[in-house]
């Protein structure tokens, strides 16, 4: 259970994507929206 291992939390972390072990936190929409418009200006 190291950085190869794909199906662990450390494997999903060493390679930067994201699973079942390692979820994506999701952002509520007008957060989103804002940190659109302020890479925009």
């Amino acid at each position: 259970m190291g950085k190869g291992d794909m199906k662990s939390k450390k494997g999903k972390v060493s390679r930067g994507t994201f699973g079942a072990s390692r979820p994506k936190k999701k952002q509520n929409k007008e957060a989103r929206r804002k940190k659109l418009k302020l890479k925009d200006s």
